[in-house]
């Protein structure tokens, strides 16, 4: 599960990023940027940008259980990122830090019930709440994160298609969360697409959205530059991984047989 948000949520971005959706007609008789310019212009700055704060909202993802509905993650491209990740059909959530090589979850006590059902995820709630479970990517059971957390690895999976090229269409500038933006429209595998890209210099990707054929996915960008925030669990707040009792190492078997 842990490391599908990122998978999920990278070829969300392909999609909404893809050139299949950045060929465009010329400047329009204001002379404003082309829809190509402003795409290609906000897909520049997602690729090369050293830290970046993104939320990632799936609504088909809401009712599935053991589906992640949502994510919301500052990350970097030295790894380190802070966020939660957010379960559907109201299985919980589960924080993540990541510093260097050292990581930190914490679920809360509606995740361990959902993801080991019965007495295990009783014993597990009551053995760890509010605190971390605390480990290194060098753990088999917590490795995925060092992709997950890096978002070098996550513009890497923004990689070019040239091929079935598809317009977009720029439309009236308008606001998202106050920012003045301009959408850019298109279809994409029968599904509608939308980027909404600062009206401002440097034009740079606030929010995409994909809706259509089974899909209704919502990302949203900010924070292009930031640093991370570097405050890490206490030791008081957390458990080493080493010591988790055999109930809880039960949910790391099920993680590695997932994603091993």
């Amino acid at each position: 599960m842990t490391g599908r948000p990122l998978i999920c949520a990278a070829a969300s971005a392909t999609l909404l990023l893809s050139p299949a959706l950045v060929t465009a007609a010329a400047a329009d008789d204001t002379g404003d940027p082309s829809a190509r310019r402003l795409a290609r212009e906000a897909r520049d700055h997602l690729l090369h940008t050293q830290s970046l704060h993104m939320a990632w909202t799936d609504r088909t993802a809401a009712a599935k259980k053991g589906e992640p509905a949502s994510m919301d993650l500052s990350l970097d491209r030295d790894g380190n990122c802070v966020g939660t990740v957010r379960m559907g059909a109201h299985g919980g959530s589960i924080t993540i830090v990541k510093h260097g090589d050292e990581v930190w979850l914490k679920g809360d006590s509606t995740y361990w019930k959902t993801e080991l059902p019965g007495s295990e995820g009783t014993a597990a709630a009551e053995l760890l709440k509010d605190r971390y479970i605390h480990g290194s990517t060098h753990d088999r059971a917590l490795k995925e994160w060092e992709d997950v957390c890096d978002l070098d690895a996550f513009q890497r999976k923004l990689t070019p298609d040239s091929q079935h090229r598809k317009p977009l269409t720029r439309g009236d500038r308008t606001t998202v969360e106050g920012i003045p933006v301009i959408p850019l429209t298109g279809e994409e595998s029968g599904r509608r697409v939308t980027l909404y890209v600062t009206a401002d210099s440097p034009h740079v990707l606030v929010e995409g959205t994909s809706k259509g054929d089974g899909t209704d996915l919502t990302m949203t960008f900010s924070d292009y530059g930031e640093p991370v925030p570097s405050a890490t669990p206490s030791t008081k707040e957390s458990v080493d991984v080493s010591q988790l009792s055999p109930l809880t190492k039960v949910w790391f078997q099920k993680r590695l047989v997932v994603t091993g």
